[in-house]
């Protein structure tokens, strides 16, 4: 992700402040915000960059909103830095389908905008996604297969590359290029 960047943390940096935190060190966890902070907003922004303008979150209120779900479990589970990104992502994703559900609750379903999956790519975000019902394919997709749904994730709202997906998951590259192809025809027909 952004490890060519000159604000980045110097390699294992943040996998050393995770392991500390979860072994219970209050400095370690007290510094892992400003560590990760920058990174975590570009994700933010990568994924934001999929709404609308009309959208009421900004990249940094959905980072800030995603950081209070965050809990001792997160970081716990989180086994590196690549791990940590993935797991913040996944928050992220949870904070805007949240909002997209208490916006299509008050809008009573009306206006939606279909998303086109022939678009999904980390490269090309759509300009706007049906956030609940990609949610609902994506948790029939994990149903079916949860590791194509987790490449799905990573991929998407994350922005990882392949290679790093890989990494993640413990799979080859070749694997996560599969699960891709066949998780975007999976939400493609879902979608319909």
């Amino acid at each position: 992700m952004a490890a060519d960047r000159s604000d980045a943390p110097a390699p294992g940096e943040i996998t050393r402040l995770l392991r500390a935190a979860a072994a219970g060190d209050r400095a370690a966890d007290a510094a892992l915000l400003p560590v990760v902070y920058g990174e975590l907003r570009r994700v933010a922004a990568r994924i934001m960059s999929g709404e609308g303008p009309s959208h009421t979150l900004t990249p940094t209120a959905l980072l800030h909103e995603a950081w209070l779900r965050f809990d001792d479990g997160l970081i716990d589970a989180a086994h590196d830095r690549r791990h940590f990104f993935a797991l913040a992502a996944r928050r992220m994703r949870q904070v805007l389908v949240d909002h997209a559900r208490e916006r299509e609750a008050a809008k009573r379903g009306g206006g939606r905008e279909r998303i086109t999956l022939t678009r999904i790519d980390a490269a090309t975000p759509p300009l706007e996604i049906d956030l609940v019902a990609l949610d609902q394919a994506l948790a029939e997709l994990e149903a079916a297969d949860a590791r194509k749904a987790r490449v799905v994730e990573l991929r998407y709202f994350a922005g990882f590359e392949m290679v790093e997906i890989a990494g993640i998951l413990g799979i080859s590259r070749a694997t996560a290029q599969r699960d891709w192809e066949v998780a975007r025809a999976f939400l493609f027909r879902a979608l319909g």
